[in-house]
């Protein structure tokens, strides 16, 4: 019997790895303050000190939990918008890609807006979520200022509060219905905005 070449065998996932998809995956369905290290560690099979070799802390596991969302969430939208050849199409693009997101049966909101809810102010979730919403209003002032609007700025404001209110309503109704809604009035919005 011989032995399975290095590239036949899988590689375990480092500790770090498995810390990180335990984070992502109870964070984000019950929430980064309700659940304990102690079932991160329990679900990812690693021993107590990886979590702190790793993060540090619990509170450095949260962030990297919230900066690997952000990451996800730039690559998801940018490669949304790859898909579209006009600016118009390229900003209600960010509502298409909320409805497909919205429309999934483990869809539980932003992931943002779940961590602050649960977190006091001036921590590690408020400096995460502040880098996620401010690249969320560059990214709506910039595609709003390519579709011609006469005030890019304002337009951005009103994109991210209808963003904002439409994950809400998509999580809470369980359904893509506000998504698909903040769509149709994102495109009035744009209509006003450019006239």
């Amino acid at each position: 019997m011989s032995a399975a070449s290095p590239a036949a065998v899988s590689r375990k996932p480092s500790a770090r790895d498995r810390l990180l998809a335990s984070a992502d995956e109870l964070f984000y369905a019950e929430g980064v303050h309700t659940v304990g290290i102690d079932r991160i560690i329990e679900h990812a099979g690693v021993a107590k000190a990886s979590l702190y070799s790793c993060f540090g802390s619990k509170d450095g596991l949260i962030r990297a939990y919230l900066e690997g969302q952000h990451q996800r969430r730039r690559r998801r939208i940018t490669a949304r918008l790859e898909q579209y050849d006009n600016p118009r199409d390229r900003l209600l693009g960010v509502f298409d890609g909320l409805i497909e997101l919205a429309a999934t049966t483990t869809f539980r909101g932003c992931a943002f807006y779940n961590a602050s809810a649960e977190s006091p102010g001036g921590g590690v979730v408020e400096q995460v979520s502040d880098e996620n919403r401010a690249w969320t209003r560059e990214l709506f002032t910039e595609l709003a200022r390519d579709a011609g609007a006469k005030d890019p700025d304002a337009l951005a404001a009103q994109l991210v509060v209808l963003y904002d209110g439409s994950s809400v309503g998509a999580r809470m109704d369980r359904s893509a219905a506000a998504a698909t809604t903040s769509r149709m009035v994102a495109a009035a919005l744009l209509d006003a905005a450019t006239a």
